[in-house]
């Protein structure tokens, strides 16, 4: 390892890193961002000179168990799950808080070991809408809310609400010409001043998100507004708005923000910030030089070639809600992922144990090869783009146990609209997903192949949307799921990614 500078460009990660928490604990950052429906959930990213970032651990396997969580009986948590996560360190203590809207619950877990865990997990009844978690001396406070923000004091040990706390309205936010008003908490304490920071989103003057500072010399108020932050960096006049600020063991002073960027998700930027009377404010810069320990980092996104020693996956992987244990494995047949069908469903958005991994920008693409000899009819293997306007890739076995490459989309109802289908004879099948996100052009082209090399363009290119009811950027997914009967299998024999 060596000491220099690092150039630092913009956006710092170019895929769906949204809802960031950042603290600096010693000469380590760690991160920690919003991860919803995809399990294991609330990723710990970790870096030690704010260009490299890798995940290092998660705080959960499992949020819940049930039929929604379990992608069971018609029902899902795409867009719920886990919103916004609250990332502190007090008394040796790391603290990750957040709220569940499907599950009308505030989480808070704790843990020593942030790379390792345990974690110790409480659960309070009620939303704390995007919160802010504060330390002040012996005390401790949840700030939250949309617009009308409100402050809750916690037990000294952070797992219930405290009796006869502190429970109120702290401040109401600037209400005129909003579309959205503030929220997405991040609290301090910064030179005995408390520091409120929020995104809101005006339907006047740019019409963009923007970052929004309110402080005072008491927590209680009167609290005092400024607009710390409110520019594009000349993107599709998409805002740039909602996160923390940090120091560097040398003084220096950052901001981790994002900015919607279409198919691919909320991506985040790292830009510096100056005290200005007291005042953070964000500078606009797409590249400049940080100083920083140089080490080298796993990637973001990873091919895989599936050799594993134990039932385990690294941890690039998240599954599309939670996964069913039987029904997977990576020793089986070592140097595969085997992919088992043990439920009966009719989509991709409701098969269970799809495997994931984000996509980046500006342009990516992932290919795998599979065994599909132990499918069986009516079961439908291959390579998914995600999201809700969803494209696939795949083999298809029908009832007389004939093979079919297949491309398929959402038919507007969730369901899989059949765009083009060939007959396939070998029992071994290349497939491949082109993703296209520079300057938002947000398409993704599919293709098969018999022997890895000839590749052939199959169905339609499809159109990628980001949308609310899943708001999560595209991933790609390897996914295997019976239409007929469970029971079936395919094995990846590996996982090839490649960012361009």
């Amino acid at each position: 390892m060596t000491q220099a500078n690092t150039v630092l460009t913009n956006p710092i990660l170019w895929s769906d890193v949204p809802d960031v928490d950042v603290i600096r604990v010693g000469t380590v950052y760690y991160m920690v961002s919003t991860s919803m429906h995809t399990m294991p959930g609330c990723p710990i990213m970790k870096s030690d000179n704010l260009v490299n970032w890798e995940i290092v651990s998660y705080v959960f396997d499992t949020l819940e168990d049930n039929n929604a969580h379990n992608l069971l009986d018609g029902q899902g948590i795409y867009g719920q799950g886990s919103w916004a996560a609250s990332l502190r360190y007090h008394n040796e203590t790391f603290y990750v808080c957040f709220s569940s809207n499907d599950m009308n619950q505030f989480y808070i877990y704790q843990t020593q070991d942030i790379e390792n865990g345990p974690w110790q997990r409480s659960v309070i009844d009620g939303i704390y809408h995007d919160p802010g978690l504060l330390f002040d001396q012996d005390r401790v406070f949840v700030i939250y809310g949309c617009g009308d923000i409100h402050i809750t004091e916690l037990t000294e040990d952070v797992t219930a609400v405290k009796p006869g706390g502190v429970n109120q309205l702290l401040l109401e936010t600037k209400k005129e010409n909003m579309g959205l008003r503030c929220e997405g908490c991040h609290a301090y304490i910064i030179n005995g001043r408390y520091y409120l920071l929020f995104i809101e989103w005006p339907t006047d003057g740019n019409k963009r998100r923007r970052q929004i500072c309110y402080r005072s010399n008491h927590l209680l108020g009167e609290y005092e507004r400024k607009i710390i932050f409110d520019d594009d960096l000349g993107d599709h006049n998409q805002g740039i708005a909602q996160g923390a600020i940090f120091d560097t063991p040398d003084g220096d002073w950052y901001a981790m923000l994002f900015q919607d960027h279409g198919a691919v998700g909320r991506i985040p930027y790292i830009l510096p910030v100056e005290w200005q009377h007291q005042w953070p404010v964000i500078e606009v810069k797409r590249e400049f030089e940080v100083n920083g320990t140089h080490k080298a980092t796993q990637p973001l996104v990873a091919s895989d070639d599936f050799d594993y020693k134990e039932h385990s996956l690294a941890l690039q992987w998240q599954w599309n809600h939670n996964p069913d244990h039987r029904f997977w494995s990576v020793t089986d047949r070592p140097g595969h992922l085997r992919l088992k069908t043990g439920h009966v469903t009719s989509s991709v958005l409701t098969a269970r144990n799809t495997l994931t991994q984000r996509t980046e920008g500006p342009g990516c693409r992932a290919s795998t090869v599979m065994d599909v000899s132990n499918m069986k009819p009516g079961d439908y293997a291959g390579l998914v783009a995600l999201q809700n306007a969803f494209g696939t890739v795949g083999l298809k076995v029908d009832d007389n146990h004939h093979y079919h490459v297949t491309m398929t989309v959402n038919d507007g109802n969730g369901q899989e609209k059949v765009v083009e289908s060939l007959p396939y004879r070998k029992n071994q099948i290349y497939v491949k997903i082109v993703y296209n996100f520079e300057n938002q052009i947000d398409e993704a082209t599919f293709f098969y192949s018999e022997d890895g090399f000839n590749w052939h363009a199959i169905g339609e290119t499809l159109s990628m949307k980001y949308t609310l009811d899943h708001f999560m950027g595209y991933r790609i997914g390897l996914f295997n799921y019976a239409t007929t009967e469970s029971g079936g299998f395919v094995d990846y024999d590996y996982f090839y990614y490649e960012r361009r």
